[in-house]
């Protein structure tokens, strides 16, 4: 029977490519620094497209035009690297194609940035591989033919 305190968190993030590039934010922790997709957790009450529009205003400073869904994925933590600190944490992660909204240029979130986040950056998509971006599935997915990318990732990290 499953624990009924344990919730699975919804989380709706931006997926924002321009000029070939991929907007991320900047984070850090105790042990290195990685990058994110903008976004974060949804409200009770808000819709996805309307989580996506807050996180952005606070992470990139940005209003952005929230296009079509692109992936949706599990992150289960007692299944990937962080396990030992991050096992009881479940969270389907919803992505959406945006646009930034004509004159927006994004800038480090000042209204509530997320606890690690340093910055915010443009990677270019021919330098994904090496770039320490969770879910590490982006690198290969983004540049796959895109009538071939699969929607559901499954339980990446």
């Amino acid at each position: 029977m499953a624990d009924s305190k344990r919730k699975v968190r919804p989380s709706i993030k931006a997926l924002i490519v321009s000029e070939g590039r991929l907007l991320v934010t900047v984070n850090s922790d105790e042990t290195d620094e990685f990058y994110l997709l903008p976004g974060g957790g949804q409200d009770f009450g808000e819709s996805m497209v309307e989580t996506v529009h807050r996180e952005c205003r606070e992470e990139i400073c940005c209003e952005v035009v929230v296009r079509d869904l692109a992936y949706v994925r599990d992150y289960i933590g007692s299944r990937h690297e962080f396990a030992d600190w991050d096992s009881d944490f479940h969270q389907i992660e919803m992505a959406f194609w945006c646009d930034l909204a004509p004159g927006q240029v994004p800038a480090m979130g000042v209204i509530e940035p997320d606890q690690f986040q340093t910055g915010v950056a443009w990677v270019p998509l021919d330098e994904l591989s090496d770039a320490p971006i969770y879910p590490a599935e982006l690198k290969t997915w983004l540049l796959e033919d895109a009538s071939a990318r699969r929607t559901y990732l499954g339980p990446v990290n």
